[in-house]
């Protein structure tokens, strides 16, 4: 499958088509054109642990906003969200925090800063292109006032691992989409179906229901209660077939980034 992608970025919000996914294909219910609805208040569960991920890039002079996920851990202070929301061009994002729960514009739980990151090795190592997308995943660790996240949050999400090839249904999107028609400060949700996307690595899902916009980057793919993946890119806003493309959890590179991850917070949480 051939896929002709944008990361997702605020500061790249175009025009978009009049309807980005097919009326038919729009799962969600009142979903919109891109098959999204707002989450009704208030957030419990999923949507609670649920966040916004702010940070700066230092050279472009410019603020990234993505989504992000409590994940259930030992160290009980990860945060599950997108690689490139932590990178770009290869170098770190500045002034990284996690706001759980955000919710028109007010930090309902709390702004958490970023004390470390984590991404797959050939994310900061190599340029990007396509191939890079399966590993399109990453991990932040955050503390506030010396607590651990999940002590304000309550307990993270469970991750589901699939394999290459996996078809799941019924997954539910969240994410804070931003730019036209969108505030960029409430939460949203989008019901899909998703199918494999590419052969290589991991491998990667692909959801026609869902058309995620800018500042949809790093949300979480719900299933069944747990996390299956994170939203990564999607086709141009222009195309009137949209598509969405996550990044599965499965495979070695994920399960080596959270056990390193949780070990290095449980042993020096401040950083």
């Amino acid at each position: 499958m051939v896929l002709s992608l944008v990361l997702l970025d605020p500061a790249a919000v175009t025009e978009v088509s009049q309807r980005n996914v097919p009326i038919p294909r729009v799962l969600t219910p009142d979903g919109d054109r891109l098959g999204y609805a707002p989450v009704p208040r208030p957030y419990t569960g999923p949507q609670r642990l649920t966040g916004v991920l702010l940070g700066r890039d230092p050279v472009a002079k410019t603020d990234v906003l993505c989504g992000g996920t409590v994940i259930g851990s030992r160290s009980r202070s990860l945060v599950l969200t997108a690689a490139h929301c932590l990178y770009r061009d290869g170098r770190l994002l500045e002034h990284l925090a996690f706001l759980p729960g955000y919710d028109r514009g007010r930090p309902r739980l709390g702004v958490w800063p970023v004390v470390r990151t984590w991404v797959p090795a050939r994310w900061r190592t190599r340029p990007y292109s396509s191939e890079l997308l399966p590993y399109d995943v990453g991990l932040v660790g955050v503390v506030r006032r010396g607590r651990p996240l999940e002590a304000v949050t309550g307990r993270g999400l469970t991750t589901m691992s699939t394999t290459r090839g996996t078809e799941l249904r019924g997954l539910e999107l969240l994410g804070y989409p931003a730019g036209r028609g969108y505030p960029g400060t409430k939460l949203y949700r989008c019901l899909g179906d998703a199918v494999e996307g590419v052969s290589e690595g991991p491998g990667l899902m692909v959801t026609r229901n869902c058309h995620a916009a800018a500042g949809g980057s790093g949300g979480p793919a719900l299933y069944g209660g747990a996390v299956a993946g994170v939203v990564s890119s999607s086709s141009p806003l222009g195309d009137a077939k949209g598509f969405t493309v996550l990044t599965r959890l499965g495979g070695k590179p994920f399960e080596r980034m959270f056990a390193k991850a949780d070990r290095a917070m449980l042993l020096n949480p401040t950083g």
